[in-house]
């Protein structure tokens, strides 16, 4: 064979090879890059997390309830009282002496009321001195009258007689009289030593407000003023009316707010895993007690229902989870967060969240049929208005190669990366699951393979 032919063969098979290589390297071009995943099954638990604060479920102001000075601090700020305890003292050198004077006025009336019933019995003797002496006057009328008419004795005799007899009558009645006064005077001095014991409890009442006294088992969480300070009396919340805060510890909740978005699945008695910022590694279980029904503002916390302006921002609600289990460590105040299992599923259906894509399923059928007939899908070639609908990107074996088309599914409840499929898919199919900038522009019918490891693990921009 003469070199020229050599040469020629060497060109045609060099063409021919460059051919098969560009052809190759085009089929490779038109191939997508994908990650896949197969549906699995498995058990999804379905969270809403709420931020906050740890407060107690009761907590009272101590308000001042008696003028003057304080006397006597005996708290600090995170001491733990028992119920009854004194907490302060205010000056009580007034109260302590009208409710002496009151006293002493009490045991000079019950001296009187004494008086006074000494009195009745006197009044009670002289009425049966009285009783006895008219019936011998009554006795000796009638013997004189008896005598009178036999003419036995003068008529001066008898009238003398007669006239004895009428006036022990009215000494006696006059002596009744004077029972009747005794008996009122006392009664009289009787209620006035009833109103001087009930001014007296008023006075003790007094008293007892100059001594502070918590009401219950709790922890002082804030003490504004000093031994020293004066206090004063019926006005809230201002400067010198509030002696300290006293926090029931026995039941303690987490009080965090919800987004808008997420309340509507938070009902009560959920069971929740609160965490808190100061004791990190710790969870207190707890459950909801209380499901907020005004929208507060975000930026100011203030209801809706009470906010003035019409400007449109993010809205949260309040909800209440009492901890099941109280420990010291807990202090009202400190920053918690709350997740707040909503629902539970096991061995569901499930695919990761960023799985699924909205897409008009005609358009997407569309796309399908140009990519089986042209080898790809004409983006310009679009049916009318878009009606949009979730779902997720399957991927079918056509001839050996791996294809994607579009599958509506509908979802259930959903976890922090998965989500519950409760139809338009079954076990052990794959799904395109990323990347994002290859899922938002990802058409039925495309071509696709998997993507390598090394490939994912390369760097790309911030849409992807």
């Amino acid at each position: 064979m003469s070199t020229k032919k050599v040469v020629l063969v060497i060109l045609v098979v060099l063409v021919l090879a460059g051919v098969a290589v560009a052809t190759i390297l085009h089929s490779q071009a038109s191939v997508t890059k994908v990650d896949l995943q197969k549906v699995a099954r498995q058990d999804l638990t379905s969270l809403v997390s709420g931020t906050g604060q740890i407060k107690p479920k009761t907590y009272v102001n101590i308000g001042a309830t008696a003028f003057g000075r304080i006397t006597h601090l005996n708290v600090r700020e995170g001491d733990h009282v028992k119920r009854g305890a004194v907490l302060a003292t205010i000056e009580s050198v007034q109260p302590a002496a009208t409710v002496a004077a009151q006293q002493a006025t009490i045991a000079s009336s019950k001296t009187d009321v004494s008086s006074f019933t000494a009195a009745e019995k006197t009044a009670s003797a002289n009425i049966a001195q009285a009783k006895a002496d008219l019936e011998q006057k009554r006795l000796d009328y009638q013997r004189a009258q008896a005598l009178f008419n036999d003419k036995l004795i003068a008529k001066q005799d008898f009238d003398s007689k007669q006239a004895a007899y009428d006036m022990a009558s009215a000494t006696l009645e006059q002596r009744q009289a004077a029972q009747a006064q005794a008996v009122a005077q006392t009664e009289s001095q009787r209620a006035k030593v009833v109103q001087a014991i009930a001014s007296q409890r008023s006075n003790f009442d007094s008293l007892d407000k100059t001594i502070s006294r918590a009401p219950f088992d709790g922890l002082v969480t804030n003490v504004p003023v000093r031994e020293g300070e004066t206090m004063v009396v019926g006005i809230q919340n201002a400067e010198g009316s509030t002696l300290m805060t006293l926090a029931d510890m026995s039941v303690i909740t987490a009080e965090v707010k919800v987004d808008e978005t997420d309340i509507v699945n938070v009902r009560l008695g959920q069971p929740a895993d609160v965490s808190v910022d100061a004791l990190p590694g710790r969870i207190f279980k707890g459950h909801v007690t209380q499901v907020g029904d005004q929208a507060l503002l975000r930026t100011t916390g203030v209801a809706t229902s009470q906010s003035t302006t019409g400007t449109e921002e993010a809205k949260d609600f309040k909800v209440v989870v009492t901890l099941d289990q109280v420990t010291d460590e807990l202090r009202p105040g400190l920053s918690t967060t709350a997740k707040i299992t909503t629902a539970h599923k096991a061995n569901i259906l499930t695919i990761p969240i960023q799985a699924l894509v909205e897409r008009d399923p005609a358009q997407e059928k569309l796309y399908a049929t140009q990519s089986q007939a042209h080898g790809s899908p004409d983006a310009t070639d679009k049916p009318g208005k878009a009606q949009l609908t979730q779902g997720v990107f399957l991927i079918q074996d056509e001839h050996g190669k791996m294809r994607a088309s579009f599958v509506p599914v509908a979802t259930g409840i959903t976890g922090a990366t998965e989500i519950e499929v409760t139809s338009g898919l079954t076990q052990g199919e794959q799904i395109v699951t990323g990347r994002y900038k290859t899922l938002r522009a990802l058409k039925s019918g495309v071509v696709v393979k998997p993507e390598t490891a090394a490939e994912a693990a390369a760097p790309t921009d911030a849409s992807s």
